[in-house]
């Protein structure tokens, strides 16, 4: 019995669906997977680390149409080459397509993940289409009972079983990173005797860069050692940055970028407070679970999260964290400027978060519902 997983986010690429597909991965038999991706910068070094086989290939045409018939074509010879016994796809469109076409002239069945985004999109574009490959597949799987509600509504009269498989943080956040190395870092950063708020996440639509900048010198006025750290990229950069110097918040803001996966944990270790004010985007689309609050959970530390889809599954309100309103400026401040002034009621916070991580997010519970 060998699976296939396919994805067109893993890493190097950062993100959650990345990390779910690879910590997915992580945690399978080694002889019993393998995975197939995209080819980027950095991908065969990365994949060198690994014990389980990695194929990247280019899935789409630049010249015949549909664009994933290229992908199909690889995809098949992989098949036949590995003996693969069952097919795990991620990106129901177009991946499920090839999967769709794979069951039907060769008999493997597939397991459909939703992660968010995709089912949204899916719905809006090409509901009959992802209806048709829903209904071939095995089994459904969503990463939240929020995304579950909506796929629910979006097709009632689809009988099919759907499993929530909750994305848990890598084993990397439980593990403590070396005191000097922290120390090194915060001198580096100038964050010795600052009170240290981290936001991890894609600058895009739905994050809530920009209440946390409007709201930030309010926060400074009760909490005046603060430090904002940034990490992060995506197509609202930019916009992010000008933001920032308008409301002069230059001296108070540090933008590390785009880091690797393995890096993260040194920032979440070295702050107080995880802040990522998540809301519905211009297209109604929300956050279907946040990889990020159980990674800063699983590192001790405390949340302010924004109410948005499926975040109230992976922060418990009022005791792995805060989460407020978006819209209601007043409550942001207050969260945001307790946790880090009533250090005690934080490192409580904390402490839940990271044994409930251990508790209920790890992989091994996670995938015994496959």
């Amino acid at each position: 019995m060998k699976t296939l997983i396919i994805t067109l986010e893993y890493p190097p690429q950062i993100g959650g669906v990345a990390s779910y597909t690879y910590n997915l991965a992580k945690n399978m038999p080694v002889a019993d997977i393998v995975v197939y991706t995209v080819k980027m910068d950095g991908g065969p070094d990365f994949d060198k680390k690994n014990q389980w086989k990695v194929v990247r290939g280019k899935p789409f045409s630049l010249f015949l149409w549909p664009r994933w018939v290229k992908m199909l074509g690889e995809i098949w010879g992989l098949v036949e080459k590995e003996n693969i016994t069952k097919i795990y796809v991620h990106h129901a469109l177009p991946v499920g397509y090839v999967a769709y076409l794979l069951k039907k002239f060769k008999k493997i069945p597939y397991v459909l993940f939703f992660h968010g985004t995709d089912l949204d999109l899916g719905i809006k574009n090409k509901k009959n289409k992802l209806k048709k490959i829903c209904l071939a597949a095995e089994k459904i799987v969503v990463n939240s009972n929020f995304l579950k509600n909506k796929f629910q509504s979006a097709f009632e009269d689809l009988k099919k079983e759907i499993t929530v498989v909750h994305p848990c943080p890598n084993d990397i956040f439980l593990q403590p990173v070396p005191e000097m190395e922290l120390k090194k870092i915060k001198s580096q950063l100038a964050l010795e005797g600052k009170s240290v708020i981290i936001t991890v996440a894609r600058m895009i639509e739905g994050k809530g860069y920009p209440h946390l900048i409007r709201l930030l010198p309010k926060i400074l006025e009760k909490v005046p050692n603060l430090v904002w750290l940034i990490i992060g990229d995506g197509p609202k950069k930019d916009e992010i940055i000008k933001s920032i110097q308008k409301n002069y918040l230059q001296n108070v803001t540090r933008f590390i970028g785009k880091l690797p996966y393995t890096e993260l944990p040194k920032y979440y270790q070295l702050a107080d407070l995880m802040v990522l004010l998540t809301h519905p985007d211009e297209s109604s689309a929300e956050e279907a679970w946040g990889t990020a609050f159980v990674e800063a959970a699983a590192s001790g530390l405390p949340v302010v999260a924004g109410r948005a889809g499926g975040v109230e599954e992976s922060v418990a309100n009022m005791q792995t964290g805060l989460v407020v309103d978006v819209y209601q400026d007043q409550g942001i401040i207050s969260a945001v400027s307790e946790l880090l002034r009533n250090r005690a009621f934080a490192k409580q916070m904390g402490a839940a978060g990271r044994e409930r991580v251990m508790r209920e997010f790890n992989w091994s519970e996670q995938l015994k519902k496959l």
